[in-house]
């Protein structure tokens, strides 16, 4: 990832590249809490991602858990946030539609608010 952002910058295309680094979960606090005693397991509650480019405020933490990392304590984000963060970074609008297969109109987002942080 450094040497992904550093040669970015150097080329002078980070302000105009978004990069986000991420899983779609988060890991157990703790090792063997689930059916296996061999790890960590799935762990939807709580994960952790990274943004770096685009223009974008970076060198900030947004949210708190716990001390364990297992709950989140202040400023939840969800999918639909980060969605619609990528969507205004885009310059897309949040009320986006498009038509499914059958020609309904369909909402690209159907919640969430862009990270106000990240601006």
């Amino acid at each position: 990832m450094t040497t992904l952002v550093a040669d970015l910058e150097q080329r002078g295309q980070l302000d105009r590249t978004l990069v986000i680094a991420m899983g779609e979960f988060g890991r157990t606090p703790q090792t063997g809490t689930q059916a296996s005693s061999d790890g960590r397991n799935h762990w939807p509650v709580v994960m952790s991602m990274l943004m770096a480019g685009g223009g974008l405020r970076h060198g900030q933490v947004i949210g708190a858990t716990e001390k364990d990392g297992g709950h989140i304590l202040e400023r939840p984000v969800t999918p639909g946030d980060l969605a619609a963060t990528m969507l205004r970074y885009f310059g897309m609008p949040l009320d986006l539609t498009y038509q499914d297969n059958t020609g309904r109109p369909r909402m690209v987002l159907d919640h969430g608010e862009p990270l106000r942080e990240m601006w």
